[in-house]
């Protein structure tokens, strides 16, 4: 391509053999050529960047998958080298998946520190390779990398060569990391560590298979994953290119004092516990009231931006007796604490914002499962403050909440909002929440971006501009965490409790947040819109319900006013003006 272009250059500027452009033609006419010959020009040169970008490279490996067995790695080992043939993959939960392309599968071993034990996998594509990179993020305590295999069995057969870790934190599981106890150096694997580290030896595996490096580097997770993706931007910002971070644990320490907030009030008597039909009937009644005056419509069954809600619990208090459609008062009290927030008791000061109107009947991490548990969800970080005999009863939001992010702030929490380094040098930071996530609060997330954004410039609207130069938030109307909800939730998220997230219809940047975060990066293209896909019962095979675009921040879906509620196409993205999101107290955002 490039010797094609520099031909048409140099045949375009000359005439026909033994002719040149004559000093006598008119003036407008030797204009005309010569315009014509560069935009022609142009147009090559632009066809050759799109062709650079999009098509795969086909780069051949220059070893071959089992030898890769002998690969030093600093501060690790390679423990196994193995090529899989597809098309089935067996993961590491026992879950079997079709259609997955050839792959090297690489497994390693690293040991900073000598109580470090950090498990990295790294797949690369036999051939068809694009010179593209992606490290995927984990959930919760991590422990196995179960999570990451849908969204690694995508990139494999995206051509892309991709990695996870269990962030050194097994035998772990999602929400138990008791015997992390005593294990202060695996909490830093957790926190940072493991994350930059799986990064650094993924490079040097894949420059080894492919005896090149990637020319681009992405990265993607969401919960604990989005955590890492701040971690990385924050820490890191030479790792990666691109980050695509959802529903962010960056308020770490925060977001669990809150799961013990919830739960307290679950139990502070016998009738404050909510059975699931008074959930139901708590999320039904905040529909009802709040989805038109959210920005949505009246037949949404979710809230488009909850911030317009403020729907009462005590409007269905019991008059004297409980029954099925009213709450108690205990009840009434533990919802209107569980949506304050959890508060430092002796000065009120918010240590972390409530829940949103319109997420308790979740299906994962809801108030059901918030509520259910022996314990409260999530909570063994504060056993390694406190040790394995610590009880969620005697939790102090006071004192107990400063020792606690006396240890583990530094460490745990992203909540750094100096990303000069990460945009100077031209990286990109696509994030996204749902206004329905249950368990880490939307607006937290609102309020990390627009710290980020007072960092830009002093003038809001100038700051805002800048930021979304690099970075651009993503509020998804009615969904949970992560995924699936009420609302249009397929847009490339594969993420999630459930491990398996039914992928967008069309594989495009318009409808595929990964693919317009790799369009951002390699074009310069940042997105407007993503068309948000909600399917039946979140079965692709059953068909499309529903889809909606989601907007950047401060922009939210605005029907048109004409065409079929149900298509994308009948939405704008509009900003809504809200001004009331609630913010922590500025020692809980460190």
């Amino acid at each position: 391509m490039r010797a094609l272009i520099g031909a048409l250059v140099v045949g375009l500027l000359r005439s026909r053999p033994g002719q040149r452009l004559s000093p006598v033609y008119p003036q407008a006419l030797r204009r005309r050529f010569v315009g014509t010959a560069f935009s022609l020009v142009a147009i090559l040169a632009c066809l050759f960047v799109a062709l650079s970008v999009v098509a795969p490279v086909n780069v051949a490996t220059a070893a071959t998958c089992e030898t890769l067995i002998a690969v030093p790695l600093q501060d690790g080992v390679i423990t196994s080298a193995v090529s899989v043939p597809g098309p089935s993959f067996t993961g590491p939960d026992g879950r079997t998946y079709q259609e997955v392309r050839p792959f090297c599968r690489v497994t390693a071993t690293l040991t900073p520190t000598s109580d470090s034990l950090i498990n990295v996998e790294v797949w690369m594509p036999i051939s068809g390779w694009n010179l593209r990179f992606e490290g995927t993020g984990n959930g919760g305590y991590a422990g196995n990398i179960a999570l990451d295999v849908p969204e690694m069995i995508a990139a494999v057969n995206a051509g892309r060569a991709v990695a996870a870790t269990d962030m050194g934190t097994a035998p772990s599981t999602n929400n138990d990391a008791d015997a992390l106890v005593g294990h202060p150096e695996k909490w830093v694997d957790f926190g940072y560590r493991a994350t930059h580290l799986m990064t650094v030896a993924a490079k040097e595996i894949i420059s080894t298979f492919y005896g090149q490096g990637p020319r681009y580097s992405y990265f993607h997770g969401c919960s604990t994953g989005g955590q890492q993706a701040l971690m990385e931007a924050q820490r890191f910002p030479d790792d990666y290119d691109g980050i695509l971070g959802g529903s962010p644990a960056n308020n770490r320490t925060h977001v669990h004092a809150n799961a013990v907030w919830v739960y307290k009030q679950f139990h502070a008597t016998p009738e404050s516990y909510f059975t699931p039909d008074k959930v139901d009937l708590v999320t039904k009644n905040v529909g009802a009231a709040c989805a038109l005056k959210s920005g949505g419509l009246a037949s949404d069954n979710f809230l488009t931006d909850p911030r317009f809600c403020d729907w009462d619990p005590g409007t269905i208090q019991c008059p004297l007796l409980d029954g099925r459609d009213c709450l108690t008062a205990d009840q009434v009290h533990a919802a209107r604490a569980i949506y304050d927030g959890p508060r430092n008791p002796t000065n009120g000061h918010l240590i972390y914002p409530g829940s949103v109107r319109g997420s308790e009947n979740a299906g994962d991490l809801g108030w059901n499962a918030l509520g259910a548990t022996p314990e409260p969800q999530f909570d063994s970080l504060f056993k390694w403050v406190f040790g394995a005999t610590w009880l969620w009863q005697t939790y102090d939001f006071a004192g107990d909440m400063a020792d606690v992010d006396l240890v583990l702030a530094p460490i745990l929490n992203a909540m750094s909002t100096d990303l000069s380094a990460f945009k100077n040098r031209g990286g990109k930071l696509l994030m996204y929440h749902g206004w329905a996530d249950p368990i880490i609060q939307p607006q937290d997330t609102i309020d990390y971006y627009y710290r980020v954004a007072a960092t830009q410039a002093k003038q809001p609207a100038k700051a805002l501009k800048e930021t979304q130069t690099f970075f651009r938030l993503f509020m998804v109307p009615g969904m949970n965490h992560c995924s699936s909800g009420a609302g249009p939730n397929a847009f490339g998220n594969r993420y999630s409790a459930h491990i398996v997230v039914p992928g967008p219809p069309v594989a495009d940047a318009a409808h595929d947040a990964f693919l317009a975060l790799q369009q951002w990066v390699e074009q310069g293209l940042a997105p407007e819109r993503i068309v948000a896909t909600k399917y039946v019962n979140d079965d692709p095979s059953q068909g499309i319900q529903m889809t909606r675009p989601i907007c950047p921040l401060p922009t939210v879906p605005s029907y048109s006013g004409g065409g079929d509620s149900n298509d994308a196409a009948s939405f704008v993205c509009a900003d809504d003006h809200a001004t009331n999101n609630v913010s922590a107290a500025p020692e809980y955002l460190r």
